[in-house]
């Protein structure tokens, strides 16, 4: 055994935890090379078996291959996104290509191949069970896809694109981080007009702790860019947070990204062209809800008209605002969001720091537990501090139970606050699956947010945006905890599918049973008034051309861009044309411009698939009206234990369009999308 402890088998209570009080940045490199080692003499055992392959002896050993370094993974993925230093991007930046060749490695290993399609082709005439056909089919197309049955030279070329694609991707990540950690906006007290007491407080504390005492600091992140472009008076001091946060990745200098993202464009294309794929888009897709990028961009350009009227609309709306106000401006993309909310105000009288005044964030953790109850029989008992070890004094653990059997289901961690080195956004990860194969193991779960801290003895509030994206990301840990598959490779995901489980539960933080219960006053203690509640439902469909329109923009970049001849292009010129030709509105730009879009170019996991969160919004809004029309609402049981039973129980294990029709009775439908935006629906139901 191992002395490195990222290595080692978690020990302790639950099933084992990670060693997360004990973990190092100078243990990661060799952690990660012992375990490769590790990996690579186990993928070697299976090739080499004399005997016959089987399930068994080739698939299920599969399985169990280099278990050590899923460990090291863990660890790994917390210095990455949690606790990032120079220190650590340093290391990264040398085990990345590293990290590739030995996935070059397993996946052009041709005898381990030959046995995979031993009992792939053998599965065909003799099925195995379902699911672990399920599994043959899953492992033998990946193998297919990443060049298994390429010629010796086309292997060396495919494994040589994908090291220098995990440097670029590295490179992409850093740089954005960089822009994030160094453009930071400080204010003078007299620079603090229309923001908020606590944002003011937050502001204040941030700064000090950056050796600014009574400045006020405006870092380069949404959770801070957006209240801020929200509701600062200082049309100057929004233009230049604004012009920071879009600029991340695109600021000329060595830490630009745009040379960078020509080359993986490049690269990308000419990988699967080694495979005989056209384009980067056709060969991700095969294996996606969507199938081919014909159907994806389909959806897309069904409700990009609609979206873009919409934004003439909301513009429109501003304008008269700023005009009665005396505003001699026209509504350029720093003012989108303070006029929006004047608006909002006006059409609708809903102030949204009002509204933040009933979110505090403990309640909202609550209100998740709740749902989780209701849902899916969970129970979350806090775990006493210290049992657990954690990797900052912020993360809180919950233990996870059956409520009527008391059986343990697993672990939920929360990190939820922003600080330097953790990257933008909320996720959602594992650091242990649910399998059955070798005995039950245990989830262990993770939520991860980038809320600002309170100032001491004050309540986090955030805003209802924000609310949705935490039950969103927890919509992902209910989907890790109610896994019931026997075997890894099932609890991966199908990207335009995975992404409709988390969205489906932000619904239940607008029904009455959370409202009435978790949205109280942080100061009062009061319930929020009815009156509130009907205000917010009654907005529901507001700004909807913003929200649509900066989504969408970026989803149909992401697909133009990998559809394009990457080979002269240059990537400002790209960008300004897409737009131009697809008539974006001026007033607001894309949700990820394409130098800091780190979905899609820091990783692959989102590269040709960004389209998949409005994908996935079809069957939300689709499941979303079976709710609504059943007996019990959103809480009907049989409607709920059909939730469980097919769309996050059987996570890959089941083909996604069918598991939907499973719980639908039949295929989902645009209209209700179109219908939950407020946009016209033009087709026939």
């Amino acid at each position: 055994m191992s002395d490195n402890i990222l290595l080692q088998d978690y020990t302790g209570p639950y099933g084992g935890v990670p060693a997360f009080d004990k973990m190092k940045v100078d243990q990661i490199e060799s952690a990660v090379i012992e375990g490769m080692a590790q990996g690579l003499k186990d993928i070697e055992a299976i090739a080499n078996n004399p005997e016959a392959p089987t399930f068994k002896n080739t698939i299920e050993a599969m399985e169990r291959a280099g278990s050590s370094l899923d460990n090291v993974f863990t660890y790994y993925g917390i210095f990455s996104s949690n606790l990032s230093s120079p220190e650590f991007r340093e290391v990264q930046g040398k085990l990345a290509p590293k990290l590739s060749e030995y996935s070059s490695k397993i996946n052009q290993n041709k005898a381990l191949f030959n046995r995979i399609k031993a009992v792939y082709d053998a599965s065909q005439t003799t099925p195995l069970e379902a699911d672990q056909q399920r599994v043959v089919a899953l492992i033998y197309k990946r193998f297919e896809m990443n060049g298994a049955e390429l010629d010796d030279a086309k292997k060396k070329r495919y494994a040589q694109i994908n090291k220098e694609l995990s440097t670029l991707y590295n490179k992409f990540g850093d740089n954005v981080l960089h822009d994030e950690e160094n453009y930071i906006t400080y204010l003078t007290k007299d620079q603090l007009g229309g923001l908020s007491d606590g944002f003011i407080k937050s502001a204040a504390k941030i700064a000090s702790d950056n050796g600014k005492e009574g400045l006020y600091a405006i870092t380069n992140t949404r959770s801070s860019m957006d209240p801020f472009l929200t509701y600062s008076t200082e049309r100057e001091l929004r233009k230049q947070v604004w012009t920071n946060y879009y600029s991340r990745g695109d600021n000329g200098d060595q830490y630009d990204n745009k040379t960078l993202i020509a080359d993986i464009l490049k690269l990308r294309r000419e990988r699967v062209k080694l495979l005989g794929y056209n384009n980067y888009a056709e060969w991700r897709l095969q294996d996606r809800m969507a199938k081919t990028p014909e159907n994806a961009m389909g959806l897309m350009e069904a409700v990009w008209p609609a979206a873009i009227a919409r934004v003439k609309e909301e513009v429109a709306d501003m304008q008269e605002v700023a005009d009665a106000a005396g505003d001699t401006i026209e509504i350029a993309a720093w003012d989108y969001r303070f006029y929006a909310e004047k608006v909002r105000q006006k059409k609708y009288d809903l102030d949204s720091d009002e509204v933040k005044q009933y979110l505090q964030l403990d309640k909202l953790t609550q209100a998740l537990f709740y749902t989780a109850g209701r849902l899916f029989n969970y129970k979350f008992t806090p775990v006493k501090e210290g049992k657990v070890p954690v990797f900052h004094e912020d993360v809180k653990v919950w233990e996870v139970t059956d409520k009527d059997t008391n059986k343990h289901i697993g672990l939920w961690y929360l990190d939820p606050f922003a600080r330097p080195g953790k990257r933008s956004g909320a996720w959602a990860t594992t650091y242990r699956s649910h399998t059955t194969f070798d005995g039950p193991k245990t989830v262990l779960a993770s939520n991860n947010s980038n809320f600002v801290k309170a100032a001491p003895g004050e309540a986090v509030l955030i805003s209802w945006d924000d609310a949705e994206t935490f039950f969103h990301e927890f919509g992902h840990a209910l989907h890790f905890f109610s896994s019931n598959v026997k075997y890894p490779t099932l609890n991966g995901g199908v990207r335009d599918y995975t992404e409709f489980q988390s969205q489906l539960l932000e619904r239940w933080l607008s029904t009455d049973e959370v409202i009435n219960q978790f949205l109280v006053h942080n100061k009062t203690g009061q319930p929020i008034p009815a009156s509130l509640v009907a205000k917010i439902k009654k907005a529901s469909t507001f700004n909807q051309g913003f929200g649509t329109t900066e989504y969408l923009a970026s989803a149909l970049m992401d697909m133009k861009l990998h559809l394009a001849n990457p080979e002269n292009i240059n990537i400002e010129t790209f960008e300004r044309e897409t737009l131009a030709a697809l008539k974006m509105p001026k007033e607001l730009p894309m949700r990820h411009r394409t130098p800091h879009f780190g979905h899609v170019f820091s990783g692959e996991g989102y590269a040709t698939a960004y389209y998949g969160y409005m994908w996935a919004d079809v069957l939300t809004s689709d499941a979303s009206e079976a709710f609504k029309d059943a007996p019990g609402g959103f809480y009907d049981k049989a409607l709920s234990d059909k939730l469980v039973k097919y769309l996050f129980a059987p996570r890959n294990s089941m083909d996604p369009a069918e598991a939907y029709r499973k719980f639908r009775g039949r295929d989902a439908k645009i209209e209700a999308l179109m219908r939950d935006r407020g946009f016209p629906v033009t087709t026939k139901n």
